[in-house]
């Protein structure tokens, strides 16, 4: 508590926090796009976070994870939009979300309890391809997702009377949508990091790591390895289920296309990237991956134009090679991740025991 307390920290604390009040602003210089790129940036952190309870402090291989992400985004669609005539408010929708999702963890958890590995990789890819297939058929003999057409006029996030979307004034400054959805997104990004901080230290955070590194000398201990599983799997989902219904507000619109194989994949990826495990680094994995094709989609063709004088190569292919290249390299130089945490260093940079002769 000291430490937390020093000026030194108090400082550091202080400068974090204006330079996350003022980045919108300074990003928005940019265009109002780049504003929605850190709004999404914000959203793959807090999927990022969940996956992390399950593959980082657990152990468990899940590729269907982009699941609970729909899950979440069609609840808040089905119980918010003219589609059923529903407009409930934010603060009944969310929690819906994330007990939806949350149920659906659990039920992908409990068949997969004895498994590991590649077969729980190749189960979980199974159980994400399945929910999108039920959202893009679940529009006959009862319409209830409105099949690949995706549902439209989504309400977009409102306390009271205030909306988040659109342009309006606050404390006196004008702000855009994307703004406003910004400081609703750090303020909810800030809790979801501390749950999982505390979550982390505690008692069930040390069973999930005891599992990940041995999970027959967990269960020697006392460890009830099934429902430590399920609750990573539940907790897990919960993130993904809150980080879906905030993104079907903020587009207003949510078909079965946006939860593909690929976004599972790009998920954990910015987990691996960043440091399995280790909060901060999951988080540097997840503005990263978030960021960096962006960047370059716009760099792309006005290189290739002062270079060539042409286009030689799609922009969208190229952006896809120099990004899978990139983490490529990363993996093969910094296998812990860009940013690991200091126990998963250490394991790595230990030279193995030679066997004795």
């Amino acid at each position: 508590m000291k430490n937390w307390l020093s000026p030194k920290s108090m400082t550091g604390i202080a400068l974090i926090a204006i330079a996350l009040i003022v980045l919108p602003h300074v990003v928005g210089m940019g265009g109002q796009a780049w504003v929605r790129i850190l709004n999404f940036a914000i959203l793959y952190v807090f999927l990022a976070l969940g996956l992390n309870i399950v593959v980082g402090f657990a152990g468990l291989l899940d590729l269907g994870y982009i699941a609970f992400y729909a899950v979440g985004a069609y609840c808040w669609a089905l119980l918010a939009s003219p589609h059923f005539g529903l407009h409930f408010p934010v603060w009944a929708i969310l929690p819906i979300g994330a007990l939806m999702a949350c149920v659906f963890g659990v039920l992908l958890g409990s068949p997969t309890l004895k498994l590991r590995g590649d077969y729980l990789a190749i189960v979980t890819l199974g159980f994400g391809e399945i929910i999108r297939i039920f959202l893009n058929n679940l529009n006959s003999p009862v319409n209830i997702t409105n099949g690949p057409q995706g549902i439209t006029l989504i309400d977009p996030v409102k306390i009271g009377d205030f909306s988040f979307a659109g342009t309006s004034q606050v404390f006196g400054m004008t702000m855009t949508g994307p703004e406003k959805y910004y400081y609703l997104l750090v303020a909810l990004a800030l809790l979801v990091i501390i749950i999982n901080v505390r979550l982390q230290h505690s008692r069930i955070g040390r069973a999930w790591q005891a599992i990940r590194e041995d999970e027959i000398a967990a269960k020697a201990v006392g460890i009830n390895t099934r429902n430590i599983k399920l609750l990573a799997f539940a907790m897990g989902a919960s993130f993904g289920g809150i980080a879906g219904g905030i993104f079907s507000a903020m587009q207003g619109f949510v078909s079965p296309e946006s939860f593909s194989l690929i976004e599972s994949i790009m998920v954990l990826a910015m987990v691996v990237l960043g440091g399995m495990g280790h909060i901060p680094g999951v988080i540097l994995g997840a503005v990263l991956l978030t960021f960096l094709p962006e960047v370059l989609r716009y760099a792309v063709t006005p290189v290739q134009m002062a270079l060539f004088g042409k286009i030689l190569v799609d922009p969208e292919s190229l952006r896809m090679l120099v990004f899978g290249l990139a983490l490529v390299l990363v993996m093969r130089f910094k296998p812990a991740g860009l940013w690991p945490s200091p126990e998963r260093s250490r394991e790595l940079s230990e030279k193995p025991v030679e066997a004795v002769k």
